[in-house]
């Protein structure tokens, strides 16, 4: 389907009708709101102005206005600067009423936008799970990658909304696609320590020892855990990746173990837990470095380079 671009005057109707912020309910006020303004404006309104509006009922889940405003001429297919339909506006406020209103009046549910994101990848990426089940319900294709190659279930792993990783894998998502990067949506998980995800991912077939982008494995990345992930929320990760059969003294291309990785990030206990485990603090990367030479304090060096 082609895309069918708003006039200037029509991106001037939408700056005065949106509110600064989609809600995530229908507000009778605001919608009462947009409907007194559209009918102040209806007589003088040329068809891009009203698919511009409807942009804004879709935003605001204004179930009626949006029916009002197809009736008289609005277009599904009408896109705003960014390449985005009313369902893209629907799906990010998560309003799924919205969304089969406007499927039944013909929206294309796979339409992608100018950062080649769907309806679907919309929704999953704002944690909008009603709006994701309405879509995938309609057909949404769910494998379909968003921006920089990244599939709606990377997306739902990174923000570790266990619930939409279960809608999409009940649906047919690939738990092992790689993105553009080369991550897959297990390591989006790892890396900011949601165990919930990883488990999912784990019982979708992932292999826990697979080498990836640089030949880092997920116990890496969860031994790498993000700066703002709780100390605690890694060590439960890295528990349970162990106890799956995680290689411990595994290596990536630089010859670093989940253990040289913990050690230079200065995660304490994460090394406490993979040197109880049995990690091995003797061996060195390709630098000819070992784990104690890569720790930031003094304190963590000693650790790591006592006989204890």
């Amino acid at each position: 389907m082609r895309h069918q671009p708003l006039l200037a005057g029509a991106a001037l109707w939408l700056a005065c009708l949106a509110p600064a912020a989609p809600a995530l309910a229908a507000d009778a006020s605001t919608c009462d709101s947009l409907t007194a303004r559209y009918e102040a404006k209806r007589a003088e309104l040329e068809p891009p102005q009203v698919s511009a509006a409807l942009f804004a009922a879709a935003d605001d889940g204004c179930d009626a206005l949006a029916t009002r405003l197809l009736d008289a001429g609005a277009s599904v297919a009408a896109r705003d600067r960014t390449g985005g339909t009313a369902l893209t506006h629907a799906a990010r406020g998560g309003h799924d009423g919205m969304i089969v209103l406007l499927a039944r009046h013909g929206a294309e549910v796979d339409e992608r936008n100018v950062q080649g994101s769907t309806p679907l990848y919309v929704a999953v990426e704002q944690n909008r799970f009603k709006a994701a089940g309405a879509l995938v319900a309609l057909g949404a294709t769910v494998n379909t990658p968003g921006r920089a190659g990244v599939t709606p279930l990377s997306a739902a792993a990174y923000n570790g909304n266990a619930r939409l990783v279960d809608l999409l894998l009940s649906h047919g998502a690939a738990p092992r696609t790689a993105d553009a990067s080369g991550k897959t949506p297990i390591l989006y998980a790892a890396a900011r320590g949601f165990t919930p995800v990883v488990m999912r991912l784990l019982a979708a077939g992932t292999d826990v020892n697979a080498p990836y982008g640089n030949g880092l494995t997920v116990l890496m990345w969860a031994a790498g855990y993000a700066n703002d992930v709780p100390p605690d929320d890694g060590v439960a990760l890295v528990t349970l990746l162990l106890d799956r059969g995680a290689a411990i003294d595994a290596h990536d291309d630089r010859g670093r173990t989940p253990l040289m990785i913990a050690a230079g990030l200065g995660h304490d206990e994460v090394v406490d837990l993979l040197m109880r485990r049995g990690a091995d603090r003797t061996l060195r990367d390709r630098g000819g470095q070992t784990a104690a030479d890569l720790a930031p304090t003094e304190a963590l060096r000693a650790k790591l380079a006592s006989k204890g």
